[in-house]
């Protein structure tokens, strides 16, 4: 399949911690080890064959390294996503911006389980264990569920035309997000009091997810230390400062 990418690079605003921390309007434009965060993750795409790359950004911000196609930004994630599926057919890849440790291992890793999961929506996961085999001291979150807990890894594959729904789905979610009893009933509150017992699987998770999306969906779990830190805090910055360098180094 030809894939098409999309990077969503949106800003958080003029209090982005991240954004502050390097002097930069969006912390896309971040540098780590000498290069911006959003021009690492659009070489890893493309080292990975992925040849059209689309950013959603807002329109004022900085000129984009050469070969990326903009989009302007909308209102939420989950509108941006829905803009760039009116702009490009699916198969879509979505990653971010502060991705910086992204490599076009980890973007094939995730493709090629996409692929074979024959869902049409997935989500890359790591294991704890992998997640904290990277040794970063920051403090993550993790889904717990029976057979693993897990952190996501900032990538997501819509594999099919009935993606859409999941994009619909989350839309709604993000529409009810003041109103955590909406999102439960969307969800399903017996998916719901499973998580909260400890007895949801990964896969139970994402049957009951695209269920309720009205389409099929999938986690794929990767096995790199480094898929699932992205940069929300200087703190993110300083460890893939210091990871690349160790990289580049070693």
């Amino acid at each position: 399949m030809s894939w098409t990418a999309l990077i969503l690079a949106g800003s958080r605003g003029p209090a982005d911690p991240v954004a502050q921390a390097a002097g930069v309007s969006h912390k896309a434009f971040a540098e780590v080890a000498g290069r911006s965060m959003i021009g690492r993750v659009a070489e890893a795409l493309a080292a990975a064959g992925i040849g059209r790359i689309l950013v959603s950004i807002e329109p004022g911000a900085p000129a984009l390294p050469a070969g990326l196609e903009r989009l302007d930004a909308a209102p939420s994630p989950a509108r941006s996503v829905g803009a760039a599926l009116a702009a490009a057919p699916t198969p879509l890849l979505v990653t971010t911006a502060d991705h910086p440790l992204l490599t076009s291992a980890m973007v094939a890793d995730f493709l090629a389980g996409a692929g074979a999961a024959g869902a049409d929506v997935c989500a890359g996961v790591a294991v704890r264990a992998v997640v904290e085999a990277a040794g970063n001291p920051a403090r993550r979150t993790y889904l717990r569920f029976r057979d693993a807990e897990v952190s996501g890894c900032n990538l997501f594959a819509l594999n099919t035309p009935r993606a859409a729904q999941a994009v619909a789905f989350w839309k709604r979610l993000e529409a009810e997000r003041k109103r955590p009893w909406k999102m439960a009933l969307a969800i399903g509150p017996a998916t719901l009091a499973a998580y909260a017992a400890g007895w949801l699987t990964m896969a139970g998770a994402a049957r009951a997810l695209g269920r309720a999306a009205g389409c099929t969906a999938a986690l794929v779990t990767l096995d790199h230390a480094e898929a699932a830190h992205d940069v929300d805090k200087p703190a993110d910055l300083a460890f893939a400062e210091a990871r690349l360098r160790a990289h580049a180094g070693g």
